[in-house]
């Protein structure tokens, strides 16, 4: 189905404006710039020559979110190019739903695609490699990420949209490409994932005028304090709120495999 998207198009397509859905990552947390964040929406708008950026996306923002609120704000917009990234937050709440998940990002594909939007996902990396977790938890946690990478193949296939591949990415498990918290990448994570973007969306017909530069441009530093300070006041309060949901979840698992 995309060859024959591609082959229609004569020349690299043009892009006027860019749309992105999405959780956290997407609102660029983890690269801090003075008045808030940058993140690699504004770095891939730049390489895509983007006139303008709608940038959807929202803290903590679930599958859910996006399909119900982001998207009709994105379609307003009217994008030639759209990322979708999100699902993580999905695969750490107790009523993680592969099959509802996999309808609704469906919908949001079908209705960006209809638009004239062309469209790139992420499938996820494996995270319990960055953020490290007690055994259990990491292993229901990869069993979640694996369900969700899952769905996102098959409604990126079935709506010929392209697709970056988090666990291939350079250097995407070197401390320095994540960020204080290890939940979102540094500056350093969002110019690789930008520059893997745009090589995405070149690879679908776009037209990349410009290049993502990898050189951190001097955003605010961290010191080993903030990472302390980060644990005790964030990090273990959320590893206790959402490890209460993936220990639930794996303790059906393992009473099912009992049972089998």
């Amino acid at each position: 189905m995309r060859e024959a998207i591609l082959a229609d198009l004569r020349g690299p397509r043009r892009i006027r404006a860019l749309a992105v859905l999405g959780d956290s990552v997407g609102a660029g947390m983890g690269d801090p710039v003075a008045g808030g964040w940058r993140g690699f929406a504004p770095l891939l708008a730049e390489a895509l020559g983007a006139a303008e950026l709608a940038n959807m996306s929202s803290s903590g923002a679930r599958v859910a979110d996006v399909h119900s609120t982001q998207l009709p704000a994105a379609l307003r917009a009217a994008p030639d190019a759209a990322v979708v990234l999100v699902g993580m937050n999905d695969t750490m709440r107790y009523d993680f739903d592969p099959l509802r998940l996999r309808r609704m990002l469906a919908d949001v594909l079908r209705a960006l695609t209809a638009a004239g939007a062309t469209v790139v996902t992420v499938r996820y990396h494996d995270h319990a490699r960055v953020f490290r977790l007690p055994g259990p938890l990491r292993d229901a946690l990869t069993r979640r990420i694996d369900a969700l990478n899952r769905v996102l193949d098959d409604v990126a296939a079935e709506h010929a949209a392209g697709v970056v591949d988090l666990d291939r990415l350079p250097g995407v498990y070197h401390p320095s490409s994540w960020s204080v918290d290890r939940l979102h990448p540094s500056e350093l994570g969002h110019r690789l994932l930008a520059a893997s973007l745009a090589d995405e969306f070149e690879a679908v017909g776009v037209a990349v005028p410009g290049e993502v530069s990898l050189e951190s441009s001097g955003g605010v530093r961290t010191s080993g304090f903030d990472h302390l300070r980060w644990l005790i006041a964030k990090g273990l309060p959320w590893l206790f709120v959402r490890g209460h949901d993936l220990v639930r979840y794996g303790l059906r698992v393992l009473l099912r495999l009992d049972r089998s």
